[in-house]
């Protein structure tokens, strides 16, 4: 009931943004020109883990810097937001940075223009009685991810190959976020499952399970990934980007902005800024939201850039995920050119 109330919610909130964009031509700050306006699908909108795309409507900084942007988000069992780009049904996609090395192997040219964090934020959820602290002792368990092929399932398939566990050694299950993941551990239907706040705060308050394993954090990225991890990034096809700088710069000068504001404010006060259906719910209350934000609020990128390590950690997740039959270029993947200009723009740098 709590995802199908979140998502009409949010659907308001996208046709409402819309229609602003259709109707407004011009906004505080400018002089009456028209704004472009662009679409832009977030991997699931009310997780922690993508609030800077939202954050930065709330805050007016798309506007600000001349972009009306419409966002909308993908549902469970729908279109992957980074599958709708890759299609043409949106200009950009919130999601990680990996689906570009992914695109890559099918022939499709994406590129990210912006990286918002350098941990997956997610954690590995598991159920009470369980007593799994290790992916050694995946054998014979099923797990939980958002969808097959989703960010949270290669991270799965890695963390099991690192301690020597193959796909034929487990099972994994699509349950989506939200309730749905709730439900699945409250129904030992899975016994541990990858999921972001708020959902892994709503599994430990409902007292269905407990934090195996926490990947929410730069810190333990590196200790259970190798290093740096770029998740959450914006992402669009090479010819969009070629055919629309100006207005792909933009953006990105919003969400630099909006990474910058981050940076300097408190974990309540971001909660302050977002949305209040996505900060108390059915799912979560506004104190925990906090709470939980407080403690993985360091996986968010100050400046918007693409750590340098970063494209060959999630190279290296994704080979050792099997995911990589071909070569990979990853000087195509990504993009720090707008960003540069991003921070120049906003005083960070000379």
């Amino acid at each position: 009931m709590f995802k199908k109330t979140l998502t009409a919610a949010l659907c308001a909130t996208a046709l409402a943004a819309g229609a602003a964009a259709c109707s407004s031509g011009s906004s505080p700050g400018t002089t009456g020109k028209s704004l472009p306006t662009v679409t832009m699908m977030v991997g699931g909108i009310d997780k922690q883990i993508y609030l800077p795309y939202q954050l930065a409507q709330d805050l007016g900084y798309y506007k600000k810097y001349g972009v009306n942007m419409v966002l909308s988000t993908e549902q469970n069992g729908g279109v992957g937001a980074e599958t709708a780009m890759a299609s043409g049904q949106v200009d950009m996609a919130g999601a990680w940075y990996v689906h570009t090395i992914d695109f890559q192997q099918k022939g499709k040219n994406v590129v990210d223009v912006a990286q918002l964090s350098g941990a997956p934020g997610e954690r590995i959820m598991c159920a009470n009685g369980s007593n799994i602290h290790s992916p050694a002792q995946w054998a014979g368990k099923t797990l939980g991810v958002t969808d097959i092929g989703s960010g949270t399932d290669n991270l799965t398939v890695y963390l099991a190959a690192r301690y020597h566990l193959s796909t034929k050694q487990f099972n994994r299950a699509a349950v989506g976020a939200g309730s749905t993941f709730v439900a699945a551990i409250q129904n030992k239907r899975i016994a541990c499952g990858m999921t972001s706040q708020p959902t892994a705060g709503a599994v430990v308050s409902q007292h269905f399970g407990y934090s195996a394993i926490n990947l929410a954090t730069t810190a333990a990225a590196q200790r259970w990934l190798g290093g740096v991890y770029p998740a959450a990034g914006v992402l669009a096809q090479a010819s969009w980007v070629n055919a629309n700088k100006p207005t792909v710069q933009k953006v990105v000068d919003a969400l630099v902005a909006t990474m910058h504001w981050i940076h300097t404010h408190t974990a309540a006060q971001i909660a302050n800024a977002m949305p209040p259906q996505f900060v108390s719910n059915g799912l979560v209350t506004k104190a925990a939201y906090t709470a939980e934000l407080t403690t993985d609020k360091g996986q968010f990128l100050p400046d918007g850039m693409m750590p340098p390590s970063g494209p060959a950690t999630a190279l290296a997740v994704d080979k050792l995920a099997g995911n990589i039959t071909q070569p990979v270029n990853l000087t195509t993947t990504y993009t720090n050119s707008f960003v540069i200009a991003a921070n120049k723009l906003l005083g960070y740098t000379k």
